[in-house]
């Protein structure tokens, strides 16, 4: 009796232990690899236009979704939709989505590049804007461009009130969630380059434009042309994607 009794108690445990690992197994998920960052702050896919059309790679360069879109924007919240009345609406206002447009019809899509939803009027709610007043501002003296901070500069005729003196052909203070360390597009002998506000050059002055929009708050990364026609992306350390 006791041996059949230990047979089955380690009949149960054997069959216990088995259900353990599958259920184990089963709830491991693997990792996309195509979404694995090279650099952890920017975004993993990114919107590059490829004859004519825009589509995303990711940070090894890699097409992940195809392009086929006439316009794009990164994977970022929505807030239209976040404040949607309708609730089932909400969910796509994530950043886990994209926002695309596609034969006069806009849409969200998700990482794989399936479109989960299309926009309508009637789902869009309110969004407010949250406006930040910039600390710096670009200030011209003498045809050049220099950087003044509001709350100090009093006097253009002290060297020592400016943030940076006024020695470039043009300078513009990008929107971003760092207010004391905004990134600053800089003109200098007909090239564009990016610095901050120690004069550090970030990007390198070998440019023809850099675009003066969001994709530095939105993805930490600056949109720039060499020939003046074919735009992509940069980081800091002015690698191209």
């Amino acid at each position: 009796m006791k041996n059949a009794l230990s047979v089955v108690l380690l009949f149960l445990s054997f069959v216990f232990y088995a259900q353990q690992k599958m259920v184990s197994k089963s709830n491991s998920v693997k990792p996309n690899t195509d979404l694995v960052k090279l650099n952890d702050s920017i975004p993993a896919l990114i919107p590059q236009k490829i004859d004519g059309k825009y589509g995303f790679v990711n940070q090894k360069g890699k097409v992940i979704i195809k392009p086929e879109y006439s316009n794009v924007g990164f994977f970022t919240e929505d807030c239209n939709l976040l404040s949607s009345p309708n609730p089932k609406a909400r969910i796509f206002g994530s950043s886990k989505y994209a926002s695309v447009h596609l034969n006069g019809m806009d849409f969200r899509i998700n990482h794989v590049g399936k479109r989960v939803y299309q926009f309508r009027k009637n789902d869009l709610g309110k969004c407010t804007p949250e406006f930040k007043t910039q600390l710096f501002h670009a200030y011209i003296m003498n045809n050049a461009y220099g950087i003044i901070e509001d709350a100090k500069f009093e006097n253009p005729g002290d060297y020592r009130q400016f943030t940076i003196y006024p020695q470039y052909d043009y300078l513009h203070i990008l929107e971003g969630d760092d207010l004391r360390n905004p990134m600053i597009i800089a003109s200098y002998k007909d090239k564009f380059g990016v610095i901050d506000i120690y004069n550090k050059v970030i990007v390198p002055f070998e440019y023809s434009d850099i675009k003066r929009n969001f994709s530095w708050k939105l993805a930490r990364l600056f949109e720039v042309t060499k020939d003046g026609k074919n735009y992509y992306y940069v980081d800091t350390n002015n690698i191209a994607y």
